[in-house]
C-alpha cells in the first residue's frame, strides 16, 4: 500500500509496537500500514462516517468523533504517539486540539499544508483570488480549511508556548526540501512534538 508522502514520513518515525491514536484518520490507510509493517496498536478518531466505515472494513479500531470536542475523553499520556495529519487547519480551535494532542500522547505528529508556499503567494499576487492548487483544490467557499497557517506561524506558536520539537520534515512535490527556506518552498510540513509530562 502506497502512503501519501507526509504519512510515509510519519510511518518511518513511529517506533515498532507503539500505541498510536490517529486523529482525523480518514480511511485508516496510515493505521493499517503501521499495524502491518510495525505491529503498532493503532486507534483512530474520524469525523466522516464513510471514512469510519472504510477504516473498520480494514479491521481497524476507529470511532466516529470530532477532534474539537472528543479528545478530552482520552486519559493523559495514553498513547506513545498522537497523530494529527492534514487536520489541524480544519479544526475550530486548533490551539486547544494541540493541547489535547500533547496531553494524550507522549509524542505528537502534526502535519499541515503550508499556506505560504510560493505557488499560493503567486496565485494571490497575480490572480488576486484565493488560490486553487494541486494540493489545495477546493474553492474558498467549499474548503474544509478554516485556519490557514504557515510553517513560520507554527514555529512561532511552538516557541511562544514552549513546546518541544523533536523533528521537522518539509515536503515539496513529494520530496523533502530544506528547512531554512521551508516557509517559502514547502508545500507540506510534518512536525514531531514532545508531549507534556504528568
Amino acid at each position: 500500500m502506497s502512503l501519501r508522502r507526509d504519512l510515509a514520513v510519519i510511518a518511518d518515525h513511529v517506533a515498532p509496537g507503539a500505541r498510536v491514536l490517529d486523529v482525523g484518520c480518514g480511511d485508516g490507510l496510515l493505521m493499517a500500514a503501521l499495524r502491518d509493517a510495525k505491529g503498532v496498536d493503532a486507534r483512530g478518531l474520524e469525523l466522516e462516517p464513510r471514512n469510519v466505515a472504510a477504516a473498520v472494513g480494514r479491521g481497524l479500531s476507529v470511532i466516529q468523533g470530532d477532534a474539537d470536542t472528543d479528545l478530552a475523553d482520552y486519559p493523559d499520556q495514553s498513547f506513545d504517539y498522537a497523530i494529527l495529519s492534514q487536520t489541524l487547519q480544519t479544526c475550530r480551535a486548533p490551539d486547544k486540539v494541540l493541547d489535547e494532542l500533547l496531553r494524550i500522547g507522549r509524542r505528537a505528529f502534526v502535519s499541515f499544508p503550508n499556506f505560504a508556499h510560493w505557488r499560493v503567494r503567486l496565485s494571490l499576487l497575480w490572480g488576486g483570488r484565493m488560490p486553487v492548487t494541486r494540493l489545495l483544490p477546493e474553492r474558498w467557499y467549499d474548503t474544509p480549511n478554516i485556519h490557514h497557517l504557515t510553517v513560520d506561524d507554527f514555529r512561532a506558536y511552538l516557541k511562544g508556548r514552549g513546546i518541544a520539537m523533536e523533528g521537522a520534515w518539509f515536503l515539496s512535490r513529494g520530496r523533502e526540501t530544506i528547512s531554512a527556506a521551508a516557509n517559502l518552498f514547502a508545500e507540506h510540513a510534518v512536525f514531531l512534538l514532545r508531549g507534556t509530562e504528568k
